[in-house]
């Protein structure tokens, strides 16, 4: 049996398109659908359980992005466990299918992600940072050691992704820093030899609009977690970081200026800035006032903990 795990706060029609997309899935293994859902007050619950999902309610302070997905595990019944985010939806009903046949031919993989597309509505910030990450050439991700550690070489999301139960019940979402579980997850389970496969065509749609003020909050959360995930104590982690950036950078401004987007290259500088300073906080976080810390969070509650 597979099971999908979706952490859900007022998901709204995203939600309902994201479980209907679900249904329609074509595969020859039984699936359920477990909702961990926080607080909603949009009827979000209801909607879930009338479309055929398992719920379950947390209180609103209890959502956390490792200990709600882990929860979720902890409930579901397949030997196969697929995590995904209500405002993400399947592009095609062999979604699932090719999700999880990587982890079904090879043993050694520990993970599977698949590809995010943008929206239609998507900013073109937004479509090349998707495309970058999450490109049309299917990959392997190995690590022979810490100093190999890279975002690219970690990378992994629980946007689209799916874990075998044996490997989660070793290696658990950690639960103790404000973002990115998932390429925390990765870290550890790369450093103990396994593999982590990358399928395209596994792809979903998802994509967010973020202000200006919203990606420096993102990024600054980022940055807090990187140490656990991407960045090692190393100074090479942190060289290759500030290459990446700058590469990153670079090809942005030139495919806005190749497909005619120029228009957007100011509002892009301004969001890139914001972005990269967010991440520079927030490695930095413990040199701040806890205050400051909370005011510069996406999710303050955290840093009450």
């Amino acid at each position: 049996m597979i099971s999908i795990v979706i952490p859900v706060k007022d998901g709204g029609t995203g939600l309902v398109r994201c479980l209907e997309a679900i249904e329609r899935q074509q595969t020859d293994d039984d699936v359920e659908v477990v909702v961990v859902d926080s607080g909603s007050r949009d009827a979000s619950a209801e909607r879930a359980y009338r479309l055929g999902a398992r719920v379950h309610s947390i209180a609103p302070g209890e959502f956390h992005h490792g200990r709600t997905r882990n929860v979720g595990a902890e409930l579901a019944r397949g030997d196969v466990l697929v995590f995904t985010s209500q405002d993400a939806y399947a592009a095609g009903d062999r979604w699932l299918a090719a999700l999880v046949s990587p982890l079904r031919s090879d043993d050694t993989v520990a993970g599977v992600y698949g590809r995010q597309l943008p929206h239609e509505a998507a900013r073109p910030p937004e479509r090349y940072f998707l495309d970058f990450l999450y490109g049309p050439e299917a990959r392997v991700q190995r690590l022979a050691n810490e100093e190999e550690l890279t975002f690219e070489a970690t990378l992994f999301s629980n946007v689209n992704s799916a874990i075998p139960r044996r490997v989660w019940e070793q290696y658990r979402f950690a639960d103790d820093i404000v973002m990115s579980e998932d390429q925390e997850w990765s870290r550890r389970v790369l450093l103990a030899g396994m593999a982590i496969v990358y399928a395209p065509d596994a792809a979903v749609y998802h994509s967010h609009t973020y202000s200006v003020a919203a990606a420096f909050r993102r990024f600054f959360d980022s940055g807090a977690s990187a140490d656990r995930a991407y960045m090692s104590a190393e100074r090479r982690s942190r060289q290759v970081l500030r290459g990446a950036a700058a590469r990153y950078a670079r090809g942005e401004l030139a495919w806005l200026w190749r497909t005619g987007q120029r228009r957007w290259i100011p509002y892009t500088v301004l969001y890139e800035v914001a972005k990269f300073s967010g991440l520079q906080l927030g490695r930095r976080h413990r040199r701040l006032p806890p205050a400051l810390r909370r005011r510069l969070s996406e999710y303050p509650a955290y840093w009450d903990e």
